[in-house]
């Protein structure tokens, strides 16, 4: 399956999916906010990703404001605040065929852009 996880009102996800004319290729779209993900999408995930600490994202305004920076999380920790609160999710989360690719950075973008 060919699904891209995102944030409509973000624009970096915005960006990446027009410069990687996503909307042409053969790909499902869920924005985040408006259907949030389920447990059993982000065990799929998991199970691409290895881990739930790679999914989740220290940027969300709600890492500061729920003081986690100063807390040991564990996997079910990120497991459970990426199911409570879609911003935990580090964005955007394409799976293409049985790979995934998650977040912005460069090195992921270009991995991203040589599988298609």
């Amino acid at each position: 399956m060919n699904k891209v996880y995102y944030l409509s009102t973000c624009s970096t996800c915005k960006r990446i999916i027009n410069d990687l004319d996503l909307k042409s290729k053969n790909f499902e779209f869920q924005d985040i906010k408006t259907n949030k993900i389920t447990r059993e999408q982000l065990e799929q995930m998991h199970d691409l990703a290895g881990n739930y600490e790679e999914l989740f994202s220290r940027r969300s305004m709600q890492f500061k404001a729920r003081n986690l920076g100063e807390k040991t999380l564990t996997e079910r920790d990120y497991k459970e605040l990426i199911l409570d609160e879609y911003t935990f999710l580090k964005r955007p989360v394409v799976l293409l065929d049985t790979n995934i690719f998650i977040g912005n950075a460069k090195k992921n973008l270009e991995q991203l852009k040589a599988a298609l």
